[in-house]
């Protein structure tokens, strides 16, 4: 079954809109997706229908509010395969979601332990360890990629001992595109007696997260990334490790009892959600979420596979690009520099011709390093994109190329 990319097209209202008069072609979806209409009716439903606080009132509006907040939770935990809606923490997003683990993390570490990551960590996910191994004194430990973006497993199997603690690394790479094997990682790290957290920032959009086929302790994840709003993402993590997980923050909702001198905290998924919560948020998260699923998933992936397949045809006749990260196993992201141009000026030239790419060093300075360039340019594609805009994409780079020869 193949996927009526311009009848989905028509659900995304930003998708008619014209920059210095061309048509915008949205090229940056690893960064963020757009909305459909259906995420856009769901926040504006309930700010217009049952605006109110969750978990506190004693009438109408609270309580359907709070229904439509819980029921968004149970289609999370749906959607991932959890095995309780208790295991599901609402968060801001993959970031703060990451720095729940590290900071209860740093409070279990102590010196001669060891906190396993990758070279293709975005920031989210080097620098949370980073400074969880600061505080505790516990060592850091990067494992090392190949040329081609791919991790290398023979050194993560053996870098695996009786002093790792925790072993974090991404299921896709936002830079490289590449598809780590997060179940076989899985594996081996829980064979050590690690526990394991994985950044899904960049794998939730492409279907199939089943945590626990995953096997994994964390997972991690936004909603921006998977057509929903920003500010709103998810912490999933087994609820026996969640249960006595150290507190994040303190405020309201998380609590059970509070006295001057001391408080009790409450149960999950409450004792990790200090505050008022975004409501809308998690609405609009479970709305994108039932959007999502109600596509034909293999045609989706098989469309997203046509889209770099193409790129990669056209990448390849390109003189002067070359391509960053080109694992076999990747999704829809291609990363690349322009002999002699700065990936900057690339973005301006296809910009004014109503192309939007990301530039620069996506968030993960030491991978650029360990590549030795200064950043890329990156496009990223998505399931609304067509055939024919990365064929002009392709046109627009050749333009962009003859500019700054």
């Amino acid at each position: 079954m193949s996927l009526d990319v311009t009848a989905l097209r028509q659900q995304f209202p930003i998708l008619k809109t014209q920059i210095d008069g061309k048509p915008l072609i949205y090229l940056d979806n690893a960064a963020t997706t757009q909305k459909p209409q259906a995420v856009i009716d769901a926040l504006v439903e309930f700010y217009t229908t049952c605006n109110a606080n969750v978990h506190r009132g004693s009438h109408h509006l609270s309580d359907e509010a709070t229904r439509r907040y819980e029921k968004a939770r149970t289609t999370v935990a749906r959607f991932i395969n959890a095995n309780v809606n208790e295991e599901v923490i609402w968060t801001s997003g993959t970031t703060e979601s990451l720095n729940i683990v590290a900071h209860g993390l740093a409070q279990k570490l102590q010196s001669g332990d060891e906190v396993i990551i990758t070279e293709m960590e975005h920031h989210a996910n080097l620098v949370t360890w980073q400074q969880a191994c600061i505080k505790s004194g516990a060592s850091l430990v990067v494992i090392p990629i190949s040329e081609d973006g791919e991790l290398d497993l023979a050194k993560f199997k053996a870098a695996l001992n009786n002093r790792t603690k925790l072993v974090a690394f991404p299921h896709v790479s936002n830079a490289l595109g590449t598809i780590n094997p997060i179940k076989e990682m899985t594996a081996m790290a829980k064979a050590a007696g690690a526990l394991v957290s994985v950044d899904g920032a960049q794998g939730i959009a492409h279907g199939g997260v089943d945590v626990q086929a995953i096997g994994c302790d964390f997972y991690s994840f936004s909603g921006h990334k998977l057509f929903g709003p920003t500010g709103i993402g998810c912490l999933w993590g087994r609820k026996d490790v969640l249960e006595d997980w150290p507190i994040w923050q303190t405020g309201g909702e998380m609590i059970a009892d509070v006295e001057y001198q001391q408080t009790t905290f409450g149960t999950l998924p409450f004792r990790l959600e200090a505050g008022t919560p975004n409501i809308s948020g998690a609405i609009g998260m479970a709305a994108a979420i039932d959007w999502f699923m109600g596509l034909d998933q293999h045609a989706i992936q098989t469309h997203e596979k046509a889209l770099l397949t193409r790129a990669n045809e056209l990448a390849a006749d390109m003189q002067g690009l070359r391509l960053i990260g080109t694992a076999k196993n990747k999704v829809g992201i291609m990363s690349f520099l322009l002999d002699g141009a700065h990936p900057a000026d690339i973005g301006f030239i296809l910009d004014r011709q109503g192309i939007a790419i990301r530039t620069g060093d996506n968030c993960a300075q030491p991978l650029m390093k360990r590549l030795n360039i200064p950043g890329t340019a990156r496009a990223s594609f998505s399931i609304y994109n067509t055939i024919e805009e990365v064929e002009a994409f392709f046109r627009a780079l050749k333009k962009a190329q003859t500019m700054l020869a």
